[in-house]
């Protein structure tokens, strides 16, 4: 007897992508130090195919203040694409993107400015 068989099963799915330990390293100093401060509360850690999220909350009912996202690149892309590896975002706002997460991290030391209207 033969049996029908699907190739779709047998492929390959993506991989997950993941947070290496410096860069968790980095995120979670800079988690720390927010709380610390009083700024932060909780954090959520998101394994997609397409991007490796981190998640920043003031509280855990609220959506996030900042989603820190690693991007995955594709193989029709091209390696000097506009978008960058690591994007940061606010409430559907992009923030800083970039190549390196160190660098887009930097977004979060800049000083805060009072904005009166």
């Amino acid at each position: 007897m033969s049996s029908v068989v699907r190739i779709t099963d047998y492929r390959r799915k993506p991989p997950y992508l993941h947070f290496t330990r410096v860069e968790l390293n980095l995120l979670l100093g800079l988690y720390a130090t927010r709380v610390s401060r009083g700024e932060w509360r909780d954090y959520a850690i998101n394994s997609g195919t397409d991007a490796a999220s981190f998640m920043v909350f003031r509280r855990s009912q609220e959506h996030p203040l900042f989603t820190i996202s690693k991007l995955a690149m594709r193989k029709g892309q091209p390696k000097t694409a506009k978008r960058g590896q690591y994007v940061v975002t606010s409430q559907q706002r992009r923030l800083s993107q970039g190549h390196s997460l160190h660098d887009v991290l930097a977004v979060f030391d800049r000083p805060m400015k009072l904005i009166s209207s």
